[in-house]
Parts: structure tokens; C-alpha cells; sequence
């Protein structure tokens, strides 16, 4: 039995072991095997974490920008150099494919590369930032942006290279420094991407990475007054507990969804088909962004339903090592939760079409027909791969279902009248409406929003960097 890899936390710009002797074990999701253990962190540790950032981020801030912008540009060069070895770990540690692994490292460099000229494009002169004159008295203002200090960064296990780096790297630009707390199920992964970050020569402090469950340390770490600003991107019962206690604290939260597809009478039904095939089921539905519903109008519904069910069929179902479209889901809890959803779908009635197979983990990619809106499957984010299919009469009932989800994250509509898609999606609740496209996060730098259980602000590379600066009056009197 080859020995199983201990991973430390990073503090002061070490890598460390937590004096509390206590390590968490991570188990791969599809072999069942543990691949790695990581510290379980006291919350004595977090304090010296926090505070250690506080001389070290004024500093930071201070330093010359083209200097920040160097170290993060050396950093994207460095996670490109190291990227099979954190794809390999991304892969075992939360079930994704070889090439998507890969992919999401390298999407990863892109995102730091382009955050930075984000940044400097406008940043880059003493004078920059909006000017106000001050009419017929002799004053002119101008308003710069500066950190707010020390940013909190909780990430997710789904993508727990692009979406840590996506708060770290618009954090570091701007002059903050970071709290690194990722989900235990991918802490793995962000010890290796903060195992590039060390090799850069980024200044001691101004980076910590702390691991433990969050039950542990969660709410601690996240009341913490050492702490000035939230990002979190995670489940909404987590979110809307978060938010409860951020009195005059700034907190982006980035949460779940139900994004609806609602096809139209006259869609191209080809393309549809194409569009809601990959933004179901790819990583096994395990994406905020994943289409988790189809409302469909009757007319075409008979011919959409038939032409799913040929696709849903032939989707490949394995091991990430074989780059499968459908793979095990991330742990136990997650696929028993979605059997469930299956199994009450199929007792309330609904059309099974293809699916309703399980091994361990691996819930094979399962589709239903004539789902109504008693069901839990109507209204319920599985984030696994199965897709209700639900029947409407008009356009006005698909956006009456779409708006009654507690979530609005996104929403798709597929129409031949561009007039009639606008018209819709201007009536449906939620941060963002793809037209004859599958929902999805990107391209990086637009902004991504959710509104209800959804979320709260806005990301995206220019709206991250505003929600982690603050503005600052400067008025020169002529």
C-alpha cells in the first residue's frame, strides 16, 4: 500500500503543520481510496493567519503595481508549467475528466493574465479614475479606488482551481490580501495551486491558505473582525447563512440555481437539443450554471423529448481518466440525495425516458418527461445528472414557472424570433439569460450575477475587482 500524502497549510509564506495534531482525510470520489490528508487548523491558528496579513497587505498595497502585476503574471506561468501535476490531483480529488482538469488550470492562467491587464488598463496613472469638476467653484474631484484590506476567499469543490484564483488573483491586483479557505473536498487542490504561488517570491503574509472543515472554522474565520470583505461561492443554505451575519461587511456571495430552458414553438430544435445536452449534463450536472429544467411547448415538446432521449443514451459514462461526459458524483451524500430526487420523481408519475441506474457514486444520466410542477424535480437543484422535461401551453406559463424557482442565476431561451427571445428574457428573474445558448459561467471577464437565492453583487473579472476596492474622494482646490 503506497503511503498516503500529508498536506500543510500555508501561513507567513511556509508551508506548515497545525499544532492541533488533528488532519482531515480526502477520500477520491470514485475509488473510494483516500489520496491525501490536510490540516485541520485551530482557531487559534486562524487568528495569527488573519492577523499576520494586516502590515503585510499596506505593504502590499504600496508596492509598485507593474511589480504586483509581475509576481501574479510569474504565477500564471508557473500553475501552466505545473498543470498536469494539479490536474492529476483535480482529477482523483473531486472526480473531473483528464482533459477538463487540465483545461481548468490553464483556463486558470488565462484568468490571472487577463485580470492583471484588467487592472492596469485602469489603474495605471497616478491621475486615473473618474474626474468631477466642481462647476463654478474652483475644485475638482477625482475618485480612486483603493483595497479594503484583507479579503476572505471561500471556493467551491466543483472548480477549486478557477474559482479560488478568481477571487485570489482580482484580491492581489488590487492591493488586498487573502484568506484562502477552499472547501475541504478540493483543499488538495488549492494546496497545489498555492504550491506555485510560493514558488513565485510573492511577499510573506500576503497569501495564507487555511484548511479545516467548516464547521469548524467557518463561521469563525467568516465573523472574524481581522476580516474586511467576503467572497464566497457555494451552496445557498451556507450563502443565506453567511449573509445573516455580515453587519457592514462587504460580501459577494455566488450560490446555487435551477436555470430553466425554455423552448419555444419555433426554435430550432436541433440547436436546442445540441446547447441543452452540454449544459445539463456536462461534470454530471455538478454546475451552478447547469440547466436543471426544460419547459417546452407542447408543440414541439413530443419531438424535443424524443430527440433528447437518443442523445441522453449515447452520453459516455465512466472514470475521469477516460474523459466520460457522465462520472461519479462527489461523494455518497451527494448521490444518494439525487437518487432520491429520481425515485419520487418516477412515484409522483413523471415519464422515465432513459436512466434511473446507480453504482455507488456513478448516477447514470437520467432523463424524465411530462415532470409537473408538484414535483420535487421541478424545483429542487439536484447537481447531478438529471433533467426534467416540463410541458407548457405559452410563453407566459414558461416564464410563470421559470419566476416562481426561489433561485435566479440563469435562464436560456431558444426562439427563431430574436424579438420574441428579448421579449422573454427580459420578463425572467435572473442574473443573466442566455439566447439559443446553453447557461454557463463566461467568457471570465463578463459580468455573473444571480439574483434571489442566487446570490448577492456581482463577479467577473472588472465587478470583482469593485466589490474587493472601495472609493476614495480626492478633491484638489485650484
Amino acid at each position: 500500500m503506497s503511503e498516503i500524502n500529508t498536506y500543510k497549510y500555508y501561513v507567513g509564506g511556509k508551508f506548515a503543520e497545525s499544532n492541533s495534531g488533528n488532519l482531515i482525510d480526502i477520500e477520491c470520489p470514485y475509488e473510494k481510496t483516500v489520496i491525501g490528508r490536510v490540516q485541520a487548523i485551530s482557531k487559534e491558528e486562524a487568528d495569527v493567519a488573519i492577523a499576520a496579513t494586516k502590515s503585510a497587505q499596506k505593504e502590499w498595497a504600496e508596492l509598485d503595481l507593474f511589480k504586483r502585476a509581475d509576481l501574479l503574471n510569474k504565477w500564471a506561468d508557473q500553475l501552466e508549467i505545473d498543470a498536469h501535476d494539479i490536474a492529476e490531483i483535480i482529477m482523483k480529488e473531486v472526480g473531473k475528466t483528464w482533459n477538463d482538469a487540465v483545461k481548468e488550470v490553464t483556463r486558470t492562467a488565462e484568468f490571472i493574465r487577463y485580470t492583471v491587464q484588467e487592472y492596469i488598463h485602469t489603474n495605471d496613472s497616478a491621475m486615473s479614475g473618474e474626474n468631477y469638476p466642481g462647476g463654478s467653484k474652483n475644485k475638482i474631484a477625482i475618485i480612486k479606488r483603493i483595497p479594503l484590506g484583507t479579503v476572505l476567499a471561500i471556493s467551491p469543490f466543483n472548480y477549486p482551481v478557477n474559482l479560488s484564483v478568481a477571487k485570489l488573483a482580482p484580491a492581489l491586483i488590487s492591493g488586498n490580501a487573502v484568506v484562502f479557505k477552499p472547501a475541504t473536498q478540493g483543499a488538495i487542490s488549492a494546496v497545489k495551486i498555492i504550491e506555485s504561488f510560493d514558488k513565485v517570491g510573492f511577499p510573506a503574509n500576503v497569501l495564507q491558505l487555511i484548511t479545516g472543515k467548516g464547521s469548524d472554522i467557518g463561521d469563525y474565520v467568516s465573523e472574524h473582525e481581522g476580516i474586511d470583505m467576503i467572497s464566497f461561492t457555494g451552496g445557498a443554505t451556507t450563502g443565506r447563512h453567511l449573509s445573516s451575519f455580515s453587519t457592514m461587511k462587504p460580501m459577494v456571495l455566488e450560490l446555487g440555481g435551477k436555470d430553466p430552458a425554455i423552448v419555444c414553438e419555433d426554435a430550432d430544435i436541433d440547436q436546442a437539443v445540441t446547447e441543452i445536452m452540454s449544459g445539463a449534463y456536462s461534470y454530471s450536472g455538478q454546475r451552478c450554471t447547469a440547466i436543471k429544467r426544460v419547459l417546452v411547448n407542447e408543440a414541439v415538446a413530443d419531438e424535443l423529448a424524443a430527440k433528447l432521449k437518443v442523445e441522453v443514451e449515447a452520453l459516455s459514462v465512466g472514470m475521469p481518466i477516460d474523459n466520460p461526459v457522465i462520472v461519479p458524483l462527489i461523494n455518497k451524500g451527494s448521490a444518494d440525495y439525487v437518487d432520491g430526487l429520481i425515485t419520487d420523481t418516477i412515484k409522483d408519475g413523471a415519464t422515465l425516458l432513459v436512466g434511473n441506474k446507480r453504482e455507488d457514486n456513478l448516477i447514470y444520466p437520467t432523463l424524465f418527461d411530462h415532470v409537473t410542477t408538484d414535483m420535487r424535480l421541478a424545483w429542487e437543484e439536484p447537481f447531478g445528472p438529471v433533467l426534467p422535461i416540463i410541458r407548457v401551453k405559452s410563453d407566459e406559463e414558461a416564464i410563470k414557472i421559470a419566476n416562481q424557482s426561489e433561485y435566479g442565476l440563469q435562464a436560456s431561451v431558444f426562439s427563431r424570433n430574436f424579438s420574441r427571445a428579448v421579449a422573454i428574457a427580459g420578463k425572467i428573474e435572473a442574473g443573466s439569460v442566455q439566447i439559443n445558448g446553453r447557461t454557463e459561467r463566461g467568457p471570465d471577464h463578463f459580468p455573473f450575477l444571480g439574483v434571489k437565492n442566487s446570490g448577492m453583487g456581482v463577479h467577473g473579472i472588472s465587478k470583482t475587482i469593485d466589490a474587493m476596492t472601495r472609493e476614495k474622494l480626492l478633491i484638489i482646490n485650484l
